[in-house]
């Protein structure tokens, strides 16, 4: 005798267009590190799934848009500064 369950089937909840955008920059920018690290980096870069749902970043700072913002654009440790490659928009 086999007894399935199904319960708590979920979807994922829908991208707004704004998030969409985002999710696709972070794909093509920066999952190649922090994901998938394909250029084989001897030191891994920190993953940053639920980076906002905790209180401070993986480097110890605080979890803040601003610090977050600070980081992509001026760069740290192995990370390069992404200055001038995203528009204000894509920030």
């Amino acid at each position: 005798t086999c007894i399935i369950v199904l319960s708590g089937c979920h979807q994922a909840p829908k991208l707004t267009p704004r998030e969409t955008a985002g999710k696709h920059l972070y794909q093509g920018r920066c999952a190649h590190c922090h994901e998938e690290n394909d250029l084989a980096l001897k030191k891994t870069p920190p993953d940053l799934h639920d980076v906002f749902k905790k209180s401070t970043l993986p480097s110890g700072a605080s979890a803040t848009d601003a610090e977050v913002r600070r980081v992509v654009l001026a760069g740290k440790g192995m990370m390069p500064a992404f200055n001038g490659r995203f528009n204000e928009e894509q920030m």
